[in-house]
């Protein structure tokens, strides 16, 4: 279950760093189309096809933010309260409420931009606190130290 845990744990952090590069790949595709005349709007937004081929990384974007990374912290969740190890629980719930507040101000950010700004520190709080989360459990393998046998006085 450790093992599980961290892989969890890490797998919330590494999807972190895929929304950035996703929302980034599509900001950056959406300029170029823009100096080349395009106009992003609602009807572009809408239409069947798509306007240049990076609009691909918002909707990438939306999918990963609303199920995927959702369902990894949860399952991290679950999983912690069969790890037995010390902390487990507590992080797993601070990555999970993270992940939560992430998604309020992801869909608070469409009609309040400053919710955007905080969706951005979110997601490196996120990211920090699953890296953490998936770490602390680095050095919790069960070794076992032999102990030198215990010498006793003998009556002569």
């Amino acid at each position: 279950m450790r093992t599980a845990y961290k892989v969890l744990a890490y797998l919330v952090a590494a999807e972190v760093a895929v929304q950035a590069m996703v929302v980034v790949w599509f900001v950056a595709g959406l300029d170029k189309w823009v100096e080349g005349g395009g106009v992003l709007d609602k009807a572009a937004m809408e239409s069947e096809g798509t306007p240049f081929p990076q609009v691909v990384g918002i909707m990438a974007h939306g999918i990963n933010g609303f199920f995927v990374i959702p369902g990894l912290a949860l399952l991290l969740l679950i999983i912690s309260f069969f790890t037995k190890v010390r902390g487990a629980i507590k992080w797993a719930v601070v990555v999970f409420v993270l992940v939560i507040v992430q998604g309020q101000l992801g869909g608070l950010g469409h009609d309040f931009p400053w919710a955007g700004a905080l969706h951005g520190l979110n997601a490196l709080a996120l990211f920090s606190v699953a890296l953490y989360a998936g770490r602390r459990l680095r050095g919790t393998t069960v070794a076992v130290v032999e102990q030198p046998e215990a010498r006793t006085a003998t009556p002569v």
